[in-house]
């Protein structure tokens, strides 16, 4: 059995880098045998290793699939929550619609249904938006519009292979682990990321875990009803790697009225509907305001605008002049256009 396999089974540190470069090795070369690859995945579903074995393993994960030198995005921001936490309609991706929408630099990073019942990509299906498949693409979808939805391809290729290896055994069971993990393993080179982190992740280790980015500023967003967004009605606090500690109560940006039963997911079939309502602020006033409040934070994180009150009222605009629906229905319009290949991934000249 892989030394990196044993450490974990056994609850040991396995801080070496080199001991996880060479179980991914063996993962590539197919010389690491399905039955370990199941029980790596089972051992990191059930608890996430100590601070030092978690700083190794997504280090070896990251440095295999580095960023060009050089390659900077100023002014953009990503978003990309952990899942998990009470059931919520998809929050964070209505906020980058509207975050865009109002002027900010935006890209979003996901998957599909790991913790919840529709996941962003799942939506996105559904709204007809397509995610990008490579890094020049995504950059050229958000100098276009302004924002990106980033395909799988800015996430470590091991995942991918780790799938495949213990396939036909879902990958849905290890999502925990995926969810916890995956905002710190996306290469994209953003200034900024805001990441929503639910009561179900160990917030004091994916705050050491963001410390080690020192790319981007990061903003750990909780709050006391463990939900993995900023909630009006709550007490949130963010996290930001650089050591601040940022407190809004409720009612601190927006009216603290309301509750979780105004966010509540509406059956699959109606998500796409519910969701422009959303956006047009034609839903529940809770449900638009929760996406202004949180579209507010991917501003202010980004550096667009400098205060809370500036940064939400242009998300309201955009809500109410129709700027958020609009830009969906312009990136419909990109789906059915054909595909500009880039090659390798590259950037633009």
């Amino acid at each position: 059995m892989h030394e990196a396999l044993t450490g974990l089974l056994a609850r040991r540190t396995v801080a070496d880098r080199a001991t996880w470069r060479s179980l991914w090795d063996r993962l590539g070369d197919g010389t690491l045998p399905r039955e370990q690859a199941v029980a790596l995945l089972a051992s990191l579903a059930t608890r996430l290793p100590d601070p030092a074995t978690l700083h190794a393993l997504t280090g070896s994960l990251r440095e295999r699939h580095p960023a060009p030198a050089g390659d900077t995005w100023p002014g953009t921001v990503n978003v990309v929550g952990t899942g998990g936490g009470p059931a919520t309609f998809n929050i964070s991706t209505a906020a980058a619609f509207v975050a865009a929408a109002a002027g900010v630099r935006v890209v979003k990073t996901g998957s599909r249904a790991y913790t919840s019942s529709l996941g962003s990509v799942d939506l996105l299906e559904r709204l007809g938006v397509r995610s990008t498949s490579s890094r020049g693409e995504t950059e050229d979808v958000l100098d276009e519009y302004g924002i990106a939805f980033a395909g799988p391809f800015v996430y470590p290729a091991e995942l991918a292979r780790l799938a495949r290896t213990v396939a036909p055994v879902s990958m849905k069971p290890f999502g925990r682990f995926l969810n916890a993990v995956g905002p710190f393993l996306g290469e994209l080179p953003v200034a900024a990321q805001v990441t929503g982190v639910s009561r179900i992740m160990p917030l004091d280790d994916l705050r050491a875990l963001a410390g080690t980015l020192t790319d981007r500023t990061v903003w750990l967003c909780a709050n006391d009803v463990g939900a993995d967004e900023l909630l009006g009605f709550a007490d949130n606090v963010v996290h930001v790697n650089d050591g601040r500690l940022l407190r809004l109560g409720p009612g601190r940006v927006v009216a603290a009225e309301g509750g979780l039963e105004d966010l509540r997911p509406v059956p699959r079939e109606q998500a796409a509907q519910h969701f422009l309502a959303v956006l047009g602020g034609r839903a529940h006033p809770v449900a638009t305001r929760t996406v202004c409040l949180n579209a507010a934070a991917l501003s202010v994180a980004a550096g667009h605008h400098t205060t809370w009150e500036t940064a939400l009222a242009a998300a309201e605009a955009a809500v109410a002049d129709g700027a958020a629906v609009d830009l969906v229905g312009r990136l419909r319009a990109r789906r059915a256009a054909p595909r500009t290949p880039h090659p390798s991934g590259a950037r633009r000249g």
